[in-house]
């Protein structure tokens, strides 16, 4: 079984990667810690408040808006070899990272595959980490960086992949979508029913109710396409907000 530790950071293409710049710092409120080449970092995470160094939790980079990667580490970074055996038995692609690639990932070695649904994934073996403190482009007040969901054109073929093959569980379900955690919080990742692959939306934590509100009527101040909300969860009860960014993509508060 593949042992992971948790979602580290999701890669998103574009075809404004100034307009994604913008929106991700000015609007989301994440921090650019880095832009290099046609890629752009940055981070979410409260350091001092989790304890959490990611060196970035979100890239954006020049390409296809749908091409979206999710990333997850490894919880012993050793067992990449064995990982990779593992996804070749299973009949998933397996791409062993070059010295490149890995630079560009700040990592120290990584896995590329997919899920059945052609999700692309990529399994980390000693992603880079950052001391700094997290300075956010506004005062949204983001604790961390939470979940992801994805596509998926069958979700019962799909919660077996991650539940046979990794250490992923089932938390809940919501109709047809299924809830996933791999580490303490209560889901992880999401699989939404559809007909295609991709990453349908990512959440960011904040700290409390206020801050959900207080970004909802910013963000129609704003002209932010507001998706969902605000309104509270079925099966967490927790308090969101959920709202339009580049290409599409949903951000969750």
């Amino acid at each position: 079984m593949i042992n992971l530790h948790d979602v580290r950071y999701v890669r998103l293409g574009t075809r404004d990667l100034d307009a994604a710049i913008a929106f991700t710092r000015d609007i989301v409120g994440l921090q650019l810690t880095a832009r290099e080449g046609n890629a752009a970092y940055f981070r979410s995470d409260r350091a001092a408040v989790r304890g959490d160094t990611r060196d970035h939790t979100l890239v954006y980079f020049e390409g296809d808006p749908a091409d979206h990667t999710l990333r997850l580490e490894l919880n012993n970074p050793n067992d990449l070899d064995t990982v990779g055996a593992m996804l070749e038995q299973a009949g998933r692609p397996v791409h062993l990272g070059t010295r490149d690639e890995c630079d560009s990932r700040r990592v120290r070695a990584f896995i590329a595959t997919s899920d059945p649904s052609g999700n692309k994934l990529e399994i980390l073996a000693r992603p880079y980490n950052s001391g700094t403190r997290f300075f956010p482009g506004r005062d949204v007040g983001i604790t961390n960086f939470s979940h992801v969901a994805l596509f998926s054109t069958d979700t019962k073929r799909d919660t077996e992949f991650w539940t046979r093959l990794a250490n992923a569980r089932v938390s809940d379900w919501l109709g047809d979508a299924t809830f996933l955690r791999i580490g303490t919080a209560h889901h992880s990742v999401v699989l939404m029913p559809s007909t295609r692959p991709g990453i349908q939306h990512i959440n960011h934590q904040v700290a409390d109710i206020d801050d959900v509100m207080r970004s909802y009527y910013w963000l129609k101040q704003q002209g932010v396409k507001i998706v969902y909300g605000p309104g509270r969860h079925p099966i967490s009860t927790a308090i969101m907000v959920y709202f339009e960014g580049p290409d599409g993509m949903i951000y969750e508060y």
